[in-house]
């Protein structure tokens, strides 16, 4: 009996495992960037500095710019609708102070975190399609359909949501806003299909990608940032 009894404990905690397993798509600790591809802009030839630091026990992520851009992503898709939430911490040196929300020559922030929606041929538009198509037929692949910029911004008065001046397809949301807590480790948590929602007024499309970065290319200035547990889960 008390065989039957250890073999039910050890069934129970596989099968716990497994469903606690299957409710996180994404745990990042930092220990390395084996799962992190960069990514690089054409027009920009200064590219950030990323790095795993570590500090008493903890493993994080450094971003360092200084005039440059450049960002990470993740190797793997996510269906959203699955993993619609990811929370995180991070931390940044100082602010821009030549940032200036809404316009392209203030376009930078100390640190990001962004959810790119992969393109779907069958919720476009013939418009749409047509667009898509031809910017595949120049770069040999489709851009992302849209995307969710998680900003640190440096303007206190920066609005909560607000359109990139880049791009129509991108949304920028300000978690922190100004330097009243640079400096210090401030844990953010976000609900992915409820921000696009509000931000682009429809759902998403199935798949995004999640990104980092730490841009400084348009202010010309310089900053570090830190990023540790990054997670997205059910």
């Amino acid at each position: 009996m008390k065989k039957y009894l250890i073999l039910i404990i050890c069934i129970v905690f596989i099968v716990s495992l497994a469903f606690a397993n299957d409710a996180v798509f994404l745990r990042e600790d930092f220990y390395s960037l084996d799962n992190w591809n960069p990514l690089y802009f054409p027009t920009i030839k200064a590219h950030t500095k990323y790095s795993i630091e570590t500090e008493g026990g903890m493993h994080y992520l450094k971003a360092q710019s200084n005039a440059s851009a450049s960002a990470l992503v993740y190797r793997e898709q996510f269906n959203v609708y699955e993993y619609p939430n990811a929370k995180w911490r991070w931390k940044v040196s100082n602010v821009y102070k030549k940032a200036l929300p809404g316009t392209k020559e203030g376009d930078d922030y100390p640190v990001r975190i962004y959810i790119f929606f992969k393109y779907d041929p069958a919720r476009a538009s013939f418009f749409g399609k047509f667009r898509y198509e031809a910017i595949r037929a120049i770069y040999g692949q489709y851009p992302p359909d849209s995307s969710l910029n998680y900003i640190w911004a440096s303007s206190p008065d920066n609005p909560e949501i607000m359109p990139s001046p880049y791009t129509d397809r991108a949304r920028l949301i300000a978690l922190e806003r100004g330097s009243a807590r640079v400096g210090e480790w401030v844990e953010e948590t976000v609900d992915i299909l409820g921000d696009y929602r509000k931000a682009f007024g429809t759902d998403p499309p199935l798949m995004a990608s999640i990104a980092i970065m730490n841009d400084s290319d348009n202010t010309g200035e310089n900053s570090v940032s830190y990023i540790s547990t990054l997670e997205v889960y059910k």
